[in-house]
């Protein structure tokens, strides 16, 4: 017979499946790089329109940029990911990434 304490802690428990665990958590450290990956650029654009970077700045930093975009879309299809998936809804706020 079940005592409280252990049919409360079988309620409790989630059954899950790895595989979807795995592409989830993928799915969430995917979105959050993308998102710094966006902000990181935005500022880029801002800095180099205001002439605060160098020309030799401007070209590491958007070689940078390039291959982070380029290693992120590896990433999303290792895992079977479109960039549309990484955007999350976060309901009446709209969603988590500008839709450009």
């Amino acid at each position: 017979m079940e005592t409280g304490r252990t049919a409360r802690t079988s309620r409790l428990r989630i059954e899950t499946d790895a595989e979807a665990m795995e592409r989830d958590l993928s799915r969430l450290v995917l979105t959050l790089v993308e998102l710094v990956r966006q902000l990181v650029e935005r500022q880029a654009v801002r800095r180099m329109e205001q002439g605060d970077l160098s020309e030799d700045q401007i070209e590491v930093l958007g070689l940078t940029l390039m291959r982070l975009e380029e290693a992120m879309t590896e990433l999303c299809d290792r895992f079977g990911l479109t960039p549309a998936d990484l955007n999350l809804d976060l309901g009446p706020l709209g969603t988590l990434l500008p839709e450009d």
